[in-house]
């Protein structure tokens, strides 16, 4: 507000110097007597009013910029650096109302925009196999904090075993951010110490809701924070598409007995099928993708950059635009002026719509990046991962953005072939990938990186072992040098004897 106060005085310091100016020349070319005398004063002026004029803009750009860097952290596992203006207590905030019955209730009112959801109960089979594979993920992620100390084996993983990554050179860890630091420094001045605050990363367990829409093959990760904060939400045509391309053998009903038989008792309902392993780990790719996105907060990531960073951005890009056309516009009354504001507001409006429904490119990467570490320490092979994505195409049926918006795309389409649905969702996704720098279709992206990921898995697990192998040869070395040393000494003491 007070940035926007000061931008309405640039213009009038703008044609007040202009004025000065003008006057300035009159009387250098007229000679004017009392123009000459006033002189000095309205240079001095001008001085003055361009100083303040530098102060009204430049001050608010410093004000920004410094608090932008002040916001930076790297994320964790991949070292990003990335933008978060959400302090510690903002996010806490969020946790405590999503905990618990909170992610429900925020989740189901995102899917009751498409009309009611249909839940699938928890004595549904599939419910069961979801909530087991991601329980099993859940198991891996300790992992992440520690990695240095619990896989110490990774560089003796055989080409026929499941791949481990290198620890992490960023460790799955709360880390505090450039502000954190600020504050430590301002605090040590005052000859105080307070404990730090860092942020928070949550980990499970997380919620769990298997929606029953089969014309919906993916899943959505939503929320932040401990005690269910953080949840994932599964479509049903997501598991058909799986149990569909690997089919699992269903049991046979068991036969009715004689007692069954007198009493008119039906048939026992036949037992849950068996998901083979190839269906498991399909399952599993997806689930660890969007606990990704939940392990490394790219959701308040995306709130503080759709809500806080490109509005303010626009805001002031906005605000100057009005306030350097306000000589103008006022000449036309108030209604350009408002419909510049309108503009803002409306571009504003665009750019958190557009990041609280499509993540970023580079953090779906990202999250395929983490999902690959989660895989691996769960016990499933990353390089299916790779093989799972490259078989997935870009469609409103899979697409990497929310329900509404793959939803609102097939509508786009209506009764057209398949053909013409993947058309339409690349035109509508082309504006987001435009802005994100990158006009590449996801799944040849993700696999292009997820593949690039797992060489240099490899290229550093060689890089170890010749490391670890040099330094047991210069030990060996080392001992075999002390034991000849010691071997001679007893020689050399018996000739010294017989002399």
């Amino acid at each position: 507000m007070a940035a926007r106060i000061g931008l309405t005085f640039v213009p009038l310091i703008l044609l007040g110097n202009m004025r000065a100016k003008k006057l300035i020349r009159i009387a250098d070319e007229h000679k004017i007597p009392h123009l000459m005398e006033k002189r000095e004063d309205i240079l001095r002026k001008i001085r003055h009013s361009t100083i303040l004029f530098h102060i009204l803009i430049f001050v608010p750009i410093i004000i920004f910029w410094a608090t932008i860097i002040a916001s930076l952290e790297r994320t964790p596992l991949t070292g990003r650096w990335r933008i978060i203006l959400l302090s510690p207590e903002e996010e806490e905030d969020i946790a405590a109302q999503l905990a618990g019955p909170g992610w429900y209730r925020a989740v189901g009112e995102i899917l009751s925009a498409d009309g009611a959801p249909s839940i699938i109960p928890p004595s549904d089979w599939r419910l069961e196999w979801v909530r087991d594979t991601l329980h099993r993920l859940e198991g891996a992620i300790p992992v992440l904090a520690r990695e240095a100390e619990l896989c110490q084996h990774w560089v003796d993983c055989a080409p026929t075993d499941v791949p481990l990554p290198p620890p992490a050179e960023y460790p799955l860890r709360p880390r505090p951010r450039a502000s954190e630091y600020l504050r430590r420094f301002a605090e040590m001045t005052c000859a105080r110490t307070v404990p730090p605050a860092p942020h928070v990363i949550a980990g499970p367990p997380y919620s769990l809701l298997v929606i029953d829409k089969p014309d919906a093959s993916n899943a959505f990760s939503y929320g932040f924070g401990p005690d269910g904060g953080g949840g994932i939400v599964v479509f049903s045509g997501f598991l058909d598409e799986v149990l569909a391309r690997n089919q699992c053998p269903m049991p046979e009903p068991e036969p009715r007995s004689w007692l069954a038989e007198l009493f008119g008792l039906g048939p026992r309902p036949p037992p849950r099928p068996a998901p083979t392993e190839q269906q498991t780990a399909e399952l599993a790719t997806l689930l660890a993708h969007e606990l990704a996105h939940l392990v490394l907060s790219h959701h308040i990531e995306t709130l503080s950059s759709g809500s806080i960073v490109w509005p303010s951005v626009l805001s002031i890009v906005t605000d100057a635009i009005r306030a350097f056309l306000f000589p103008v516009t006022m000449l036309f009354g108030p209604f350009i002026n408002d419909a510049l504001a309108g503009v803002g507001k409306v571009g504003a409006g665009e750019f958190s719509q557009l990041s609280e429904y499509c993540t970023s490119q580079k953090q779906e990467v990202e999250a395929d990046v983490v999902s690959a570490r989660i895989l691996a320490h769960a016990g499933f092979d990353p390089r299916d991962a790779a093989r799972f994505w490259e078989a997935r195409r870009d469609s409103p049926k899979t697409a990497e953005c929310s329900p509404a918006l793959a939803e609102a795309t097939a509508a786009a389409a209506g009764s057209e072939p398949e053909a013409a649905s993947t058309s339409v969702m690349s035109g509508v996704l082309a504006l987001p990938r435009r802005l994100l720098g990158d006009t590449h279709p996801m799944h040849e992206v993700r696999v292009a990186k997820l593949r690039a990921e797992l060489e240099r898995w490899e290229v550093e697990r060689e890089a170890a072992r010749a490391k670890r192998d040099a330094a047991l040869a210069r030990e060996g070395r080392i001992q075999e040098k002390e034991s000849a040393g010691a071997a001679q000494s007893p020689q050399s003491a018996v000739t010294v004897g017989e002399s």
